[in-house]
């Protein structure tokens, strides 16, 4: 037998009764920390089970085949054994895919950052039309939204935005999405058809909890000041608005779209907490020399991942080394099909990986 995962077997058991003992009700940190390690290992438990009952048969039925005089029965037998051998392939590969580690983030809410980077009103332009795509893409997908924070440019782009995305595997499905975004396109201003060149930046953060990442007070400058809206109205004329910065690593966090000061600075930690947590998660990959797909939930958003050539109707993903056409239903949120793509590559990478070691 190729596979031999009984200590996983009996590790899944053990959980399941931790999880049935009324005590670990009074430890939500504990209940997150099995549960989480319980639907980790889950799929491969069940296709080990299933994989390890076949195997068992099909050694059975050898033996049984090895006395049996009646043809009949060989017939059956042989039958039998010829079709369990064609399914154990496809379930080796399926635990295989299984074994593979886990990123830990999969399963959470995420905050997904926007921001008009080259390219002035244009970029700005594009990072409303993504933003909007990525939000109704998470709506298909069965996610909840919720904007957080949004600065709007002069001529209705967005000069960033910071939403939320909430639903069981958020953070599986958009975390291929962290990078720059390119787009080549023909601007509505533009009087001589030539074609531009903006860039939109974007940061796919895993909500992070309390427990996870300590932020101490002596670390943080936090500052009020009043919200407002675009062109420099004020919306708000007492100071709601929150702005943090974490001393030791220099990230800041303004939060002025909540309506009252303690929505605002609530919202803040949350932003800051997700932003410390993936800028230590990099500094973590970096030192391990990891080379991951996007800077996967890092928010480093300096390698260009996508380009958007809307004269040629062509979508680019330059990870993966695929087109993809029909760029008005992409920008509509029609996403589906460019993340399974980066996800099976990433998995295909994965079990080279493994394969090699």
């Amino acid at each position: 037998m190729q596979f031999n995962l009984d200590n996983l077997v009996k590790e899944f058991e053990s959980l399941e009764q931790e999880l049935a003992n009324p005590e670990i009700f009074k430890d939500q940190k504990k209940i997150k920390e099995v549960s989480s390690r319980k639907k980790q290992i889950e799929e491969a438990v069940q296709l080990y089970r299933k994989y390890k009952q076949l195997y068992t048969q099909l050694e059975e039925n050898k033996d049984m085949l090895y006395v049996e005089k009646d043809e009949d029965m060989r017939d059956l037998l042989k039958a039998d054994i010829g079709d369990i051998e064609d399914q154990l392939p496809e379930l080796e590969e399926n635990l295989k895919v299984a074994l593979l580690p886990k990123d830990l983030s999969d399963e959470k809410n995420i905050m997904v950052e926007v921001r008009a980077g080259t390219g002035g009103e244009e970029a700005a332009l594009f990072a409303s039309e993504l933003a909007r795509a990525y939000m109704v893409f998470a709506e298909e997908e069965g996610f909840s939204t919720e904007i957080s924070e949004k600065t709007e440019s002069e001529t209705g782009g967005i000069k960033e935005i910071i939403f939320e995305v909430k639903g069981e595997g958020a953070y599986s499905r958009f975390k291929y999405e962290s990078g720059t975004h390119r787009v080549q396109r023909i601007p509505e201003t533009e009087s001589k058809g030539r074609v531009h060149t903006s860039a939109v930046t974007v940061a796919v953060l895993p909500e992070v909890e309390d427990f996870e990442i300590e932020i101490r007070d002596e670390d943080i400058e936090m500052k009020f000041c009043r919200a407002s809206g675009a062109g420099g109205q004020h919306v708000n004329k007492t100071d709601s608005a929150v702005h943090l910065t974490h001393i030791p690593s220099g990230i800041a966090v303004f939060c002025q779209d909540g309506r009252s000061q303690h929505k605002n600075r609530e919202k803040a930690f949350q932003i800051l907490r997700s932003k410390l947590y993936a800028f230590e998660e990099e500094k973590r990959a970096k030192e391990r020399g990891e080379a991951r797909l996007a800077q996967v939930g890092s928010g480093d958003r300096s390698e260009k991942i996508r380009t958007y050539n809307f004269p040629q109707d062509r979508v680019t993903d330059h990870r993966i080394g695929q087109n993809f056409s029909g760029i008005p239903q992409i920008m509509a949120g029609r996403l589906g099909h460019i993340v399974d793509a980066c996800a099976v590559y990433d998995q295909q990478q994965k079990l080279e990986a493994a394969g090699r070691g």
